[in-house]
């Protein structure tokens, strides 16, 4: 087992011997890969713009083929702060330590086991390895628990696809139908689902960012132009990908300005949604669902086998495109230190005091 700090390393002329190598057998790695936040460029981007000043560790394991198992992990600084998966606090997408099989997981869990500090995986797909290899090693070095996290909607899709609108009722294609009048009322109505090289990604991401502060995401604060921080996060992770030619901007204008966006990549065959945004000055033709019906197709058209929309299963997600979620769960493992009892102990009175609050609220009525 190693515990490889991870502050020294960046994507620079000037990384050491030492961090590449950790970042080249990262990357190699990256091929047992199962979801793109896995990818070294997702977890340099994060390390880089949203915690540059965080204590962060990589916890290896190797075997004859090189390392088989990486868990990139960080904390906040203080004597009892426990340690959690890059980047899940921040970005809130699935994801779960790399891993080459499950034998290589079982040899992970007992390296995560062995730190001193809690550990808590928030948002991993209940088919991960980890889960299974955790559940059987961890009650031998400490308490594990293991509850159920947002699941991830996606939809699967094939060549039927192509022409998206055919795959839903009479009734969705009416609605689709009088959403595409109403846009067409207002201007020239054109889509695009931009593949953009290195040198064209800053200024169509710019322009994207722009249209999804428009909405009620810049009241909300979650809009990405709110925060410098998650704003070079997009911009480093995606113009990574866009070297590898899998950032996908997706855009609807009306009369040649975009009024709808979306940010992606396209990855292992499918479609992975990071973002979505509009113009509420034009929200009556609901530009966000006509564009989500275009990438649908160009996503089809492209042979991509499935269309993952990474975050939450919200209402909208669930009541007009899909049913269809992989489930996730959060494990959180209490080693048997002084800092292990102490996080259990401040969780048990956390969901004491949860629990209570259920008992006792009062009748909405």
């Amino acid at each position: 087992m190693r515990h490889e700090p991870l502050a020294e390393r960046r994507a620079t002329p000037g990384l050491t011997s030492r961090a590449l190598a950790h970042v080249q057998a990262w990357a190699e790695l990256g091929e047992a890969a199962a979801l793109p936040t896995q990818h070294p460029d997702f977890g340099q981007a994060a390390a880089q713009t949203l915690l540059p000043s965080t204590p962060l560790i990589l916890v290896e394991q190797s075997g004859p083929a090189g390392v088989e198992a990486i868990a990139p992990l960080v904390r906040d600084r203080g004597r009892l702060a426990r340690w959690r998966l890059l980047g899940d606090r921040e970005v809130h997408e699935p994801g779960a330590p790399l891993l080459r099989d499950a034998e290589a997981a079982m040899r992970l869990a007992k390296a995560v086991c062995a730190l001193e500090r809690p550990v808590e995986l928030a948002r991993v797909p209940l088919d991960s390895p980890i889960v299974a290899a955790l559940r059987e090693v961890a009650p031998a070095h400490g308490t594990l628990i293991v509850r159920e996290a947002d699941s991830c909607p996606f939809l699967s899709i094939d060549a039927g696809w192509s022409e998206a609108e055919s795959q839903f009722s009479s009734r969705r294609r009416s609605d689709f139908r009088r959403a595409q009048r109403k846009a067409e009322a207002q201007g020239e109505v054109s889509y695009a689902m931009h593949r953009p090289a290195p040198v064209e990604f800053d200024g169509l991401f710019d322009e994207a960012i722009a249209v999804e502060a428009k909405s009620w995401k810049r009241a909300a604060g979650t809009a990405i132009l709110c925060d410098p921080a998650k704003e070079g996060f997009f911009r480093s992770y995606l113009r990574a990908c866009a070297e590898r030619g899998e950032t996908r901007i997706a855009t609807m204008r009306i009369d040649g300005t975009m009024v709808a966006m979306q940010l992606a990549v396209a990855w292992r065959g499918r479609y992975w949604l990071y973002k979505i945004g509009f113009d509420e000055d034009v929200a009556k033709c609901s530009p966000g669902t006509l564009l989500m019906l275009h990438a649908l197709g160009e996503a089809a058209r492209e042979g991509l086998t499935g269309f993952e929309m990474m975050g939450e299963a919200d209402s909208w997600i669930s009541e007009f495109w899909t049913r269809e979620a992989h489930p996730c769960v959060r494990l959180r493992f209490y080693p048997r230190t002084f800092a292990g009892f102490a996080g259990l102990a401040q969780d048990g009175l956390g969901w004491a005091k949860a629990r209570l609050n259920r008992r006792f609220r009062p009748d909405d009525a």
